[in-house]
């Protein structure tokens, strides 16, 4: 498969940029010419240069090592928030969808609550009761993403409980559980792996904005959405600090996106 992938333009575009987003998020602070948080007062507001490859803050400090410290706060959102939203709604969505009647009614009213609120003002919400932190912006977007990947689970597990494979099961005494992780789950992994794929590039912009609204991770800690709300006040002196951590999502939102589209067509061709 990912031979295939590599093939196609799009998904081999996907890879590139996924990739270097990755390669930042591990090893860009390690590789930074400074500290993300090293002022360098002499140097405000400097525009790019030799010294500094993307210019400095208002504070001196270098945008390249910020963005790629940024990287890492992103991915690490973005990964956690989605890993988190799968482990919880991809058992609720399974359970709901294989056993029905008032036990998928139950599951699927209360994922519908949180699927009434459009996912960045639940999240905000969220945010707003349980403070600006990392740990709560992650807390929030595993929130935005339950419902989805709970609804695609359930879906999926509808489509395949009366398949002969699971009348069969059920024929020879397994209980519900046996069957759920011997042939629901594995008959249904693919749709609901490409659709958290497909998550983690929302989730990314999502972070942005809350850090961008002073609701997500709070400064000194750099994060590309922080990022651009200290430039607002710079926009007419120094542009290039809106300029650059825009890029930086603009590129890694794209990158998965192409990756999970790809993902799709190769997990799931008759979609």
């Amino acid at each position: 498969m990912l031979r295939r992938l590599l093939i196609a333009p799009r998904s081999a575009l996907g890879v590139l940029l996924v990739t270097i987003t990755l390669f930042a998020g591990a090893f860009g602070p390690a590789l930074s010419p400074y500290g993300p948080n090293e002022p360098d007062f002499a140097a405000t507001l400097s525009p790019p240069s030799a010294t500094h490859w993307l210019g400095t803050d208002d504070l001196g400090r270098d945008t390249l090592s910020r963005i790629l410290s940024g990287a890492r706060v992103s991915l690490l959102v973005g990964v956690v928030s989605v890993a988190a939203g799968l482990l919880l709604g991809g058992p609720i969505g399974l359970v709901a969808g294989y056993a029905g009647g008032w036990t998928d009614s139950v599951l699927m009213r209360c994922m519908d609550v949180l699927l009434a609120f459009p996912g960045l003002l639940l999240a905000l919400g969220i945010t707003a009761v349980l403070g600006a932190s990392l740990v709560n912006t992650v807390i929030a977007i595993a929130a935005v993403n339950l419902p989805v990947l709970a609804r695609v689970a359930r879906g999926q597990a509808m489509s395949v409980r009366s398949r002969e494979y699971i009348t069969a099961e059920r024929a020879l005494g397994f209980g519900s559980a046996t069957i759920l992780w011997r042939c629901v789950l594995p008959n249904t992994a693919s749709p609901i792996l490409v659709q958290a794929s497909l998550l983690l590039a929302s989730s990314i912009i999502t972070e942005a904005y809350l850090s961008f609204l002073g609701l997500g991770v709070q400064p000194p800690t750099p994060s590309w959405g922080n990022m651009l709300h200290d430039a607002i006040g710079f926009l007419d002196q120094a542009v290039w600090l809106a300029w650059f951590p825009g890029i930086a999502i603009f590129i890694t939102v794209l990158g998965f996106n192409l990756l999970g589209d790809a993902l799709r067509d190769q997990l799931d061709p008759h979609d």
